[in-house]
């Protein structure tokens, strides 16, 4: 009798799948402004694909929120509103308190571990002066604390949630402040679950977000370049 693996199958990406991503990388990171319109025949010659699996990517978009389309005008990139924002960050918070939960009752330890070293690249991005490292690695930090949990429904969510995020963070990597209590607060989080203490650990990611929440909506934003590369 053979011998059985259980092995997951090789799952292919579609074309609308891959340009939905792409277009959701260059939104998160600011190579397309927010309030800007995607034209679709100049989008289908930049990415040098047809209009059919371009249109079926942008409805993904569109039904995640980062896309809303205004009639006979087109579709368009969001533009957060302080309400919007501090709403997101009410659900993000939810999603990884109820991350939290998972995780101190699973290999704490192991997270916990994980979500240091991250805290890790942090201060390396800190210390070398680099602010685009130091957002991707706050958001890597988020990213993983839900991913970690092992729940694929909170990944779901939160992966939609986290690219609002890093459109905010974009427009704030030029005013990072007060690095050391940031850092700080991130280490916080991961120590709590380290030890298993879930409590504090929800207590402090609630401190942090309100925190993340106050930066940003009272920040002013810039203009960001339009490409798509």
């Amino acid at each position: 009798m053979p011998q059985g693996y259980s092995l997951e199958p090789v799952v292919q990406e579609s074309t609308p799948s891959i340009i939905a991503r792409k277009l959701r990388y260059a939104i998160a990171h600011g190579e397309v402004a927010p309030g800007s319109q995607l034209g679709e025949a100049e989008l289908a010659r930049e990415l040098g694909v047809s209009r059919g699996p371009l249109r079926e990517a942008m409805q993904r978009l569109t039904q995640e929120g980062l896309l809303v389309s205004i009639r006979n005008r087109g579709l368009f990139v969001i533009e957060m509103t302080d309400a919007e924002i501090r709403d997101m960050y009410v659900l993000r918070t939810a999603i990884e308190s109820a991350a939290c939960k998972l995780l101190v009752r699973a290999d704490h330890v192991a997270a916990g571990n994980d979500l240091l070293a991250k805290v890790a690249k942090m201060e390396n991005a800190s210390n070398a002066g680099d602010r685009a490292a130091m957002s991707d690695a706050d958001l890597a930090f988020h990213e993983d604390l839900v991913a970690l949990s092992g729940s694929r429904s909170l990944a779901r969510i939160h992966s939609t949630l986290m690219t609002e995020t890093r459109m905010c963070l974009t427009v704030l990597q030029a005013s990072y402040r007060g690095t050391e209590e940031w850092i700080a607060e991130h280490r916080g989080i991961a120590e709590a679950i380290l030890d298993g203490n879930g409590p504090l650990a929800e207590l402090r990611l609630g401190e942090h977000e309100d925190d993340a929440l106050a930066r940003l909506t009272n920040s002013p934003s810039e203009p960001a370049s339009v490409s798509i590369a």
